[in-house]
Order: C-alpha cells, then structure tokens, then sequence
C-alpha cells in the first residue's frame, strides 16, 4: 500500500467519498475544487498545476514532458518554449505523489474561479516562453490564480546557493588567516 499524500481523519462519510478521486484501490484522495493549485512531487522538483474540474488539470509542460517523467523531465527544464496542456491529473501525476497547495490564499486574494479557468482553458494549446527562473509551471500556476507570477523553489535554490555561497567564502577566509597565522610562527 503506498502512503497515503494527506493524513486521514480515520473514517469518511458517505458525501465524501462521492467527491473522491480513486489514486489506488486502497486510498482515496478528496478531489481537488477547480481553480486549486496542484503540487505533483517529481524527483528533485515541484510540478505544478491548476485544477479545472473533471479531473482535469491545465499545466505548463516543456515539450519533452512527459506524466511521471521524473528526473528525465529535469533536463526538458533546459528549453525556451513550453506548451500549455489540459490532461487528466491521475495522467500528469502518474506515479508521482500530489496535493492541493494553495500556499498563498494568506497572501494573495485568489481570482473568482470562473476567471481562473477561463484563463487557464484560453492558453490550452499555446506555446509559450519557458524560462526556469521567471516563466516555470509554479509561475504559470500563481499567475493564473492570484494575478502574481511567482516561484517559491525559483527563491529557495537561490537562497541555498546564497548561503552556501558566504559558507565557503567563511570556510576560506578562515584557511587564508590560519595559514597567515602558521607562517607568522615559523
């Protein structure tokens, strides 16, 4: 049995189980609402997506991504151009463990959800510029829901570099005094 993505209350009522998507036989997830932000947890990324309804969902692919390509889709990153898709979200997921994460509703107001899908289906089929660090899914997914284009994992890599970054440089100018202090000795 694969471990389930959210923790169970223990028991489901009967209307919740009618709104479920069936993952695998044994778990159920609640279905997502549309206008629902989707975090699909690639190996070494965040997937992201919008939920329109019926199962489906609208994302931001390069063309070399593929449902459940993990790692290999790591390097489809590397392109400029991107399609926008409609797919059901059991395909874009594939083997990949997903939530809802509307991380931003405490701080930005989400757009009525008629115009959040309106949007979404309106970019369905288009190619559009696709840049890692400015035009990624997790932009794509922020902007058609709150109006602000952004990605956390875009500001949490830099960060991590930042700090490895100003580690090292303590790291050598720590060797570069104690190699001083060694040779004032001698």
């Amino acid at each position: 049995m694969r471990a389930p993505i959210c923790q169970s209350r223990g028991s489901w009522t009967e209307s919740e189980l009618h709104g479920c998507i069936w993952r695998d036989l044994d778990w159920r997830e609640p279905e997502p609402k549309p206008g629902d932000l989707i975090e699909i947890f690639r190996p070494f990324y965040r997937h992201w997506a919008i939920y329109v309804g019926d199962g489906y969902v609208v994302h931001l692919a390069p063309p070399s991504e593929v449902a459940g390509a993990g790692a290999a889709s790591v390097m489809s990153a590397l392109t400029d151009k991107a399609i926008v898709k409609k797919e059901l979200l059991y395909d874009v997921a594939g083997s990949d463990k997903y939530q809802v994460n509307n991380k931003h509703d405490d701080k930005y107001s989400p757009l009525p959800c008629s115009k959040i899908i309106q949007r979404a289906e309106e970019l369905v089929g288009q190619e559009v510029l696709y840049k890692l660090t400015s035009e990624n899914c997790e932009h794509f997914v922020n902007e058609l829901r709150y109006g602000v284009a952004r990605s956390d994992q875009v500001r949490d890599v830099i960060i991590a570099a930042s700090v490895a970054g100003m580690g090292l440089a303590a790291m050598s100018l720590i060797g570069v005094m104690f190699s001083r202090n060694k040779r004032q000795k001698q």
